[in-house]
């Protein structure tokens, strides 16, 4: 029974990771970046949730919902800012801005907040289900609930509307996409704006499950997610769905029955082995680039 207890709590993890892999692989699916400022973005978000529920004394829900919007518009910002002047450049100059601006985030809020940690608040009680031998948090349910409503929130978006459409246009062919009458532009900045409010959403959620957050929580949660989405496939979204919950796994599984502490290099092996082996990742496709 313990197996099925650490079970679920890796997929309460991986539903996490996810989200976050949800954002690597919609940027990369358009533009070709890497966005290292991503895991960032994720602990802003955490940020923001907690200035609104200690400031305002908001619920659950209104501070979900303020991280989001908070988010999407700090990943606009972002993309307007450091990339798109970069567009054109090449890719090496853009994962290099990528790192930058990670690193100016990250010791931005360390300027800001300071680099203690701080208690999050508890926005739902600590209450407990219990199926048969199993139990079940209240804060686990939590995570795997959102994260379900917002990757099929997200299903209907991209399959479903006029927004999606374009994003799926833009990212088949850029170019082409421009030449039918789609704004890229927008449809960068709208995949930005997604992709940044799913990691502020799960910055959020992981705050109440381990109530503490500070300025460098978003550095190993972003990597393991950029790993998930490698796993899975970059620039699939099924991919980054079945490699952030893959990934969420092994991490709960190696930390339960193996060690602590080889955890994060178990994840990372991961990541060679898949590149080594399917370096298109398990759902991705393999693309044929002129040069």
């Amino acid at each position: 029974m313990e197996f099925l207890q650490q079970l679920l709590n890796g997929l309460a993890l991986g539903s996490v990771y996810a989200l976050l892999a949800l954002g690597y692989t919609m940027v990369y699916g358009i533009i070709n970046l890497i966005n290292f400022a991503h895991g960032e973005i994720y602990m802003i978000g955490a940020f923001i949730g907690y200035f609104a529920s200690t400031t305002f004394n908001l619920s659950l829900i209104p501070t979900l919902i303020i991280s989001m919007i908070g988010s999407a518009i700090l990943g606009m910002i972002i993309e307007k800012v450091a990339y798109k002047p970069l567009r054109n450049s090449p890719r090496i100059t853009l994962l290099i801005t990528a790192i930058g601006m990670s690193l100016l985030l990250q010791n931005g809020m360390r300027f800001l907040v300071g680099p203690n940690p701080k208690p999050y608040k508890d926005l739902i009680p600590n209450s407990f289900i219990n199926l048969g031998n199993v139990q079940i948090n209240s804060k686990t349910l939590l995570m795997l609930g959102v994260s379900a409503l917002l990757v099929l929130l997200l299903q209907f978006i991209v399959y479903k509307t006029k927004v999606g459409l374009a994003m799926r246009a833009a990212s088949y062919d850029i170019e082409a996409a421009s030449l039918m009458g789609i704004n890229v532009n927008n449809t960068i900045s709208t995949t930005f704006a997604i992709g940044s409010a799913l990691a502020g959403i799960a910055g959020v959620l992981v705050a109440i499950a381990y109530p503490s957050i500070n300025p460098y929580m978003g550095t190993m949660p972003g990597l393991r997610a950029f790993v998930a989405a490698v796993l899975g496939g970059i620039g699939s979204i099924p991919g980054a769905l079945v490699g952030g919950v893959l990934i969420g796994l092994i991490e709960t599984l190696t930390k339960a029955y193996i060690s602590t502490s080889f955890s994060d290099a178990i994840v990372f092996s991961v990541l060679i082995i898949i590149l080594l082996i399917k370096p298109s990742g398990l759902l991705g496709k393999k693309t044929n680039e002129k040069v």
